[in-house]
C-alpha cells in the first residue's frame, strides 16, 4: 500500500457519499484524534471502529443538525477490503502526520465543494418565483453534478411530497373513520381500545381527520423499503429510475403495504403492466406515476388555472424540505474551523 493507492481508496468513498459525508467525515476523524492524541492504532480496527462513530457524529451534528442513522452493518462496511480497511488508514495516517493534517484538510474540503453546490439549487428554490420555477431545473441540476448525483433519490422524494401536500391541502381532503352499527357491543367492549388507538366510542362512533402525506425520512443503505406514506392507504414508494420488472420486483417485495404508489423516471407502461398481471402484483400497486407525469403536474400548479393558490405555497414548501433534508453548512464556529485546515497545504493533497 502507497499514497497513490490510499488516496484512490480515499477519493471513491467520497465519490460515492452522499450530501451528508458521514463516512469520509468519519475517516477525516479517525485521522484527527489520530494524529492529536494517538490513543488509537490504526491497524487495529478494535480501537477506533466504536469510537470513531461517536466522533463523526459529533462533527456531523455541528455542520449538518443531523447524524448517521443507517444500520450498523452499513456503517461498519467503511472497513470492508473494498472501501477503507485498517492498511488503508495506516497509510493515510502516516500522509496525515508527514503533513500535519493535510488528508483532513483534503476531506472537509471537498465537503465544502459539494455544499456550496448544493447553495446554488438552495438559492434557486429560495429566490425563483412560481411563474418562472421549472422542476426539471432542480432534477437536472443534480443529474449534472457529479458530487450531488448520489442524492438525487431524496430530490425525487422531496419533489413528490412538495406536490402531494400542496394539492392535498387545496383540496382540503378528509378522512372519515366509521364503523359496522351492527357492532356497538364489540365497540363498547374495546372502547378504550378504540378511543386510544382510533378515537372512536359509543357517543362518538366516526371520527373525520384531514388527509396527510408523510415522509418517512430514513431509508436503508440499498435505498430500498417506505419512502412516504398517507393516512388513507397507500404506501409511496419514489425511484430516480426507470422502473422494469427487477425493480418493480424489488419495491413489491419490500414494502408490505396492499396498495402501493410507485414513482420513477419513466417506465415502459404497457409492457410493465402486461408483466404485472402475469405474476400478481398488479393487485398491490395502485399507480406509476412518472418523472413527465410530475413536471406537468407542477407546470399546471405554478402556470394554471389555479397557480394563484397553489404556485407560492408548492414553492414554499419545496424549500423548506431542501433546506431540512441538505442544511448549509452552518455559519458559526465549530470545531473543525477551530483546527484552521485552511493554513494546511500539500501538493499532494490539493
Amino acid at each position: 500500500m502507497n499514497k497513490e493507492q490510499a488516496k484512490e481508496a480515499l477519493d471513491k468513498i467520497i465519490h460515492k457519499s452522499r450530501i451528508h459525508f458521514y463516512k469520509p467525515i468519519q475517516i477525516a476523524e479517525i485521522l484527527y484524534h489520530y494524529r492529536t492524541e494517538h490513543k488509537i492504532q490504526l491497524d487495529n480496527l478494535d480501537t477506533y471502529r466504536k469510537t470513531s462513530k461517536h466522533w463523526r457524529d459529533e462533527v456531523s451534528l455541528q455542520l449538518l443538525g443531523s447524524v448517521c442513522t443507517s444500520s450498523c452493518k452499513f456503517q461498519d462496511n467503511l472497513f470492508d477490503d473494498n472501501a477503507i480497511p485498517p492498511k488503508v488508514l495506516v497509510e493515510l495516517g502516516k500522509e496525515n502526520e508527514r503533513t500535519n493534517g493535510a488528508v483532513e484538510a483534503y476531506i472537509y474540503r471537498l465537503f465544502g465543494k459539494k455544499h456550496s453546490q448544493l447553495q446554488d439549487i438552495l438559492n434557486y428554490c429560495l429566490t425563483t418565483t412560481p411563474c418562472r420555477f421549472q422542476v426539471k431545473d432542480v432534477i437536472d441540476y443534480f443529474w449534472r453534478e457529479a458530487g450531488l448525483k448520489r442524492s438525487l433519490d431524496k430530490v425525487y422524494e422531496i419533489i413528490v411530497y412538495a406536490l402531494f401536500v400542496t394539492i392535498i391541502d387545496a383540496l382540503e381532503l378528509k378522512i372519515t373513520i366509521s364503523m359496522n352499527s351492527n357492532k356497538k357491543g364489540l365497540l363498547q367492549e374495546f372502547s378504550d381500545f378504540t378511543k386510544n388507538v382510533m378515537q372512536i366510542d359509543l357517543s362518538n362512533p366516526q371520527a373525520v381527520q384531514n388527509a396527510r402525506v408523510f415522509r418517512v425520512g430514513v431509508t436503508n443503505a440499498a435505498d430500498r423499503g417506505l419512502d412516504m406514506y398517507s393516512n388513507w392507504g397507500p404506501a409511496i414508494q419514489i425511484k430516480h429510475l426507470t422502473l422494469d420488472e427487477e425493480l418493480a420486483s424489488s419495491i413489491v417485495d419490500s414494502v408490505s403495504a396492499d396498495r402501493i404508489i410507485i414513482v420513477c423516471k419513466n417506465v415502459e407502461k404497457k409492457l410493465l403492466v402486461s408483466v404485472l398481471n402475469q405474476i400478481g402484483w398488479k393487485s398491490r400497486i395502485q399507480s406509476i406515476i412518472t418523472e413527465e407525469n410530475l413536471i406537468d403536474w407542477y407546470d399546471k400548479a405554478l402556470r394554471g388555472k389555479y397557480s394563484n393558490s397553489l404556485g407560492t405555497s408548492l414553492v414554499t414548501v419545496l424549500a423548506e424540505e431542501m433546506q431540512t433534508e441538505f442544511p448549509s453548512i452552518s455559519e458559526t464556529t465549530t470545531s473543525i474551523d477551530l483546527r484552521h485546515y485552511e493554513n494546511i497545504s500539500d501538493d499532494f493533497w490539493k
